[in-house]
């Protein structure tokens, strides 16, 4: 699982019929300081996800495992909307 941040909604008029039903959020991958990480995504959202959340966001196979037993072609899903982040930011030592 990775984070990221809630910067989006897409909206469409035609889509998979599997697909019905499902939101579809633009999000930002970010890295444990908050700092973004990559090219935006588009993830199908599982926990009810709202703007600028932070959220974790799982990739393949598994992001279709919280639909179950129905089968959404996704292949990014939001798993999780994060209450509380603690991060050490001692240098670590090999």
């Amino acid at each position: 699982m990775q984070l990221g941040r809630v910067v989006g909604r897409v909206w469409c008029t035609v889509k998979n019929d599997n697909l019905e039903g499902q939101r579809l959020l633009v999000i930002q991958p970010v890295t444990p300081e908050l700092k973004n990480t990559g090219k935006p995504l588009i993830c199908t959202d599982a926990v009810g996800a709202g703007a600028g959340e932070l959220i974790y966001w799982c990739r393949g196979k598994e992001s279709s495992f919280p639909f179950l037993p129905g089968e959404v072609p996704t292949d990014n899903t939001i798993v999780a909307i994060v209450d509380e982040m603690h991060v050490d930011r001692k240098k670590r030592t090999s």
